[in-house]
């Protein structure tokens, strides 16, 4: 298995938080998939690094794929911050999302880093997605 899976997985993880409305409203819609040019929402998640392994066998081609989705607030806690968290949680965990290529076997929550940074608080989630391209080994 190569990177090929990638972008679908990406695409399909940032449809998914964009269209939820909750999320939406909680952000004000400051999900990013690449932060914007100039001044930036006090509240706002975005898409960070990934880490992909191959797990193909004789039977199927298949990756890992470890990413991160950061929640940043300007906010002297975190609790808005952990907030957010927990509703990407919510919706990515064992979500079924449809991939435009290839297909999601298991999305899981894998660990969480909140930290401050200057004036900002962040908290970083990491998820572990097991993709399966179509066509077999």
């Amino acid at each position: 298995m190569s990177y090929v899976l990638s972008g679908a997985l990406q695409t399909a993880v940032y449809t998914a938080l964009s269209e939820d409305t909750v999320l939406e409203a909680m952000v004000n819609g400051a999900i990013y998939d690449a932060l914007p040019a100039g001044q930036v929402d006090q509240l706002y998640v975005t898409l960070g690094p990934e880490r992909v392994r191959d797990r193909s066998d004789s039977t199927a081609r298949s990756a890992l794929h470890e990413f991160a989705i950061t929640v940043v607030s300007d906010e002297a806690g975190f609790l808005s911050a952990k907030e957010v968290a927990k509703r990407i949680s919510e919706l990515l965990v064992g979500a079924d999302l449809s991939l435009s290529r290839g297909r999601l076997v298991r999305l899981d929550f894998y660990k969480a880093h909140a930290r401050k940074r200057a004036n900002k608080r962040e908290v970083e989630t990491w998820f572990r997605a097991f993709v399966e391209d179509e066509a077999t080994a």
